[in-house]
């Protein structure tokens, strides 16, 4: 037979109430009383029922996480890293996938609402205010967007799009492409507003190319642009867009890094397989997934359990927190970016490296580490 609440309180002496708050309000159980439960019921085998357990405090110890595009291999480090966060905390994750769909993401959020504690919105395609709108319905927490009033997890994509740019043009390359990503998307946004200063800083010309989709279709079908534009050095927005429009270079007889420089942002595993090995701008992805859940775990915590309601809402009275995290990037140099027509042949390796904060990659271990907290 099944290990019940019963069987630990007779195990450890205490009343059965006082096992039920051991496990649903720890705090107001004395220390040494709470040592004893939790040690009883680990040698019993006792696990507390979820469902009832939900009913007592209000909470559910599920979280939704809504993904834009869960094909997309930017966002499986953070999947990985938010559920284990998660894991660690008690807490089980639901993962959703809206295929870049603004529709489909407000549906999810009124699915969610009522089965979770909270969501992470990550890379929403979500207006604004219908984001704030929802944020009353459940607690947010949203990655890759910035909004005034809720709790975000941003990558510091603009400091990545200047270093890149600055890398570029230390290279020799004065006329760069920026192929822009989905529309209403506010990393898309970021990467254009700074790699247009950056460029005007450093006297260089900037195409912008986009919107675009951001897959490597998206890339591809932008490759005779890039060619027709004159550019000798590329931008793209994600990773999958430069991985795309390096097979769409070489498929027009395009050479990279001979003729064109190409860097992607992200850094996700693929970009260390293709010929030549991408030069990219790296995000933390997986600290991004740790930070949200933690964040968001913050206000669940802060949240009174008789104000919850069985997990359906926010709570009444609560002061949500407005806390915004930025986590830095790093520009990883890889073999598709090279000289450029004014390049300083007298120094070869100042404009290989470029100014700005870099990394070049080991050959021997391409990996780059990038995620910490920088800001907040």
């Amino acid at each position: 037979m099944p290990v019940t609440i019963r069987d630990v309180a007779r195990a450890s002496g205490v009343h059965i109430s006082t096992v039920s708050r051991t496990f649903s309000a720890p705090h107001l159980v004395n220390p040494e009383t709470r040592v004893r439960v939790l040690a009883c019921a680990e040698d019993l085998g006792y696990r507390p029922n979820r469902a009832a357990r939900a009913l007592i405090t209000g909470r559910t110890h599920n979280i939704g996480l809504i993904i834009a595009d869960i094909a997309n291999p930017f966002f499986p480090p953070l999947i990985k890293a938010a559920e284990s966060q998660a894991r660690h905390r008690d807490y089980h994750v639901f993962v959703a996938d809206t295929n870049e769909d603004a529709a489909a993401e407000e549906e999810l959020v009124h699915a969610l609402a009522k089965q979770v504690d909270g969501v992470l919105l990550c890379s929403p395609r979500m207006s604004n205010s219908l984001i704030e709108q929802l944020s009353r319905e459940v607690p947010l927490v949203v990655v890759n967007r910035q909004l005034a009033g809720l709790p975000c997890v941003l990558m510091d994509v603009g400091q990545g799009a200047r270093t890149a740019i600055e890398h570029l043009v230390g290279l020799g390359h004065r006329e760069i492409a920026l192929l822009g990503g989905p529309r209403g998307s506010w990393t898309s946004r970021e990467i254009r507003r700074a790699a247009n200063a950056a460029a005007r800083t450093v006297g260089a010309d900037l195409t912008v190319i986009g919107p675009n989709p951001p897959t490597e279709t998206g890339g591809l079908a932008q490759a005779e642009q890039v060619r027709r534009a004159g550019v000798t050095a590329v931008l793209a927005y994600n990773d999958l867009m430069a991985i795309g429009l390096l097979e769409g270079l070489d498929a027009i007889g395009v050479r990279v890094p001979q003729e064109v420089s190409v860097v992607g942002v992200d850094d996700i595993s693929l970009s260390r397989l293709t010929r030549p090995k991408l030069t990219t701008v790296a995000t933390p992805t997986a600290a991004a997934g740790r930070t949200a859940v933690d964040m968001l775990l913050q206000q669940d915590t802060d949240a009174p359990r008789t104000a919850r309601g069985g997990g359906a809402g926010v709570a009444v009275g609560v002061r949500r927190t407005t806390a915004q995290v930025m986590l830095q990037t790093e520009l990883v140099i890889r073999d598709s970016t090279g000289p450029g027509p004014y390049a300083d042949p007298e120094r070869p390796e100042a404009a290989a490296a470029g100014p700005g904060p870099h990394r070049r990659a080991d050959p021997g271990n391409p990996i780059v580490a990038a995620g910490d907290v920088v800001a907040s």
